[in-house]
């Protein structure tokens, strides 16, 4: 069985260093000023695009908070003379689909449409459409809003988005990070359309903006595609000035809640996404608990103790430090149980760094399982969206798994114990056990 994994391993590196090699990214600006990321790929007749914007919700205040998801929301339900009804008509003709993201940093919309030229035209005409005039109609807006106020209402009875939201607060306080990011009731009922207007015409701007383009078409053609895509699109430069993440106050927070399991969360300042450290903490964190079952955390507080069902480590890389966060829910009897052993977890793992043994395994799976990563057109374009954005080297994939390969142990040990202070966290306990 040995001889059989490694030879999974040995084919799987194979097939990574394959895949690399013949990812060749193709990079412009548009005569409006967008950058461009291409990658041509006649294997299938398909078309994957995406279009991203600094309008995440650190672009929100207090007072707007849900303003830049709610523009994103309503951006491909009425634009330029073509109600949601019609958009939606005009993508199911062709088989096109629409998507978005939505997170801190950014905003984007995806499109995913067969190459063959009827289809392209109709669907890439929808997402010009979308993206460069939208209308933001009263009705629509005065619907979705309510159905947002709606979803948080009933999200804050639950105990995971309680943790979630008030872990959130916790580690950033009043930095823009720290906002909601489908905002708060209050800031929802104030927006207007203008409001929604105003912004999109300050954030999603052609100078701001990258266009990922993956799939079958000729360069040509992908230059014609993004000139079209951009060239209505608001003009500008965009402000993308935020204040710098600061470390938080040490605190632990206990909310009762009746559910019959407590939710624990613990976090600290993490990743940036352009950070010098990002290697050896992604590996740390494998061995630590992001490698599922094979994890310390899950190791000591899942099999040795029973004290969860699964505990898990990740870090989610931002423009500024996004959060290095430790999740786990167990029964309310034994959560105090359950914190102290992942504190302790954490402080050993910090004090010793992982063995020879751990780090040669944490390597192999992350380098064997890297190819799963750009195993499909969709996969690919969000990678050339996530360079483009955060300006990435345009060899990020191809140094990816050379940078993995070199951690060392000294390395892990060494950025863990200057990153991450479990002295300094904050963590959040909802559904802790009362006091009698």
């Amino acid at each position: 069985m040995q001889a059989i994994r490694l030879l999974f391993i040995l084919f799987l590196t194979t097939c990574s260093q394959w895949a690399l090699a013949t990812l060749p990214i193709q990079l412009w600006q548009t005569s409006s000023g967008t950058w461009v990321y291409f990658v041509e790929n006649r294997d299938l007749p398909i078309l994957d695009i995406s279009v991203d914007f600094d309008a995440g919700s650190s672009t929100d205040t207090p007072e707007t908070s849900g303003r830049a998801s709610l523009t994103l929301k309503l951006l491909d339900l009425g634009s330029r003379g073509l109600s949601e009804d019609q958009i939606a008509k005009a993508l199911a003709d062709v088989g096109a689909e629409l998507g978005g993201r939505f997170d801190q940093d950014r905003a984007g919309v995806t499109l995913r449409t067969l190459s063959s030229e009827r289809e392209r035209k109709q669907a890439l005409d929808i997402l010009a459409r979308v993206i460069q005039h939208p209308e933001f109609p009263e009705d629509v807006l005065e619907r979705e809003r309510a159905r947002v106020i709606a979803g948080l209402k009933e999200a804050d009875t639950k105990p995971d988005y309680i943790a979630s939201r008030t872990l959130r607060k916790m580690l950033y306080g009043n930095h823009p990070y720290g906002l909601r990011g489908s905002g708060e009731i209050t800031s929802l009922e104030l927006l207007h359309h203008k409001d929604l207007m105003n912004f999109y015409q300050s954030r999603y701007l052609a100078a701001g903006a990258v266009v990922s383009i993956m799939g079958d078409v000729s360069h040509a053609e992908a230059v014609v595609i993004a000139e079209t895509l951009t060239r209505d699109l608001p003009q500008g430069k965009p402000d993308v000035t935020l204040p710098l993440v600061t470390i938080p106050v040490a605190e632990t927070r206990r909310i009762a809640h009746p559910a019959s399991q407590s939710h624990i969360l613990l976090a600290y300042p993490g990743l940036r996404r352009d950070d010098p450290d990002f290697f050896p903490l992604v590996v740390g964190n494998y061995i630590l608990g992001g490698g599922g079952f094979v994890s310390r955390l899950m190791q000591e507080i899942r099999q040795n103790r029973g004290l969860a069902y699964s505990v898990y480590s990740s870090f989610s890389p931002l423009k500024y430090e996004g959060p290095f966060e430790i999740g786990l829910q167990t029964r309310k009897e034994q959560s105090e149980d359950a914190l102290r052993l992942t504190q302790q977890v954490l402080v050993d793992f910090i004090a010793s760094g992982p063995t020879k043994k751990e780090l040669l395994a944490a390597k192999q799976n992350i380098i064997g399982g890297f190819p799963l990563r750009l195993d499909s057109n969709k996969k690919i374009v969000d990678h050339l969206a996530m360079i483009g954005f955060y300006n990435l080297p345009l060899t990020y994939l191809d140094d990816y798994v050379k940078a993995i390969d070199k951690v060392t142990i000294a390395q892990v040990k060494e950025t863990f114990q200057r990153r991450i202070k479990p002295e300094g966290m904050v963590t959040v306990v909802v559904g802790a056990v009362e006091e009698k």
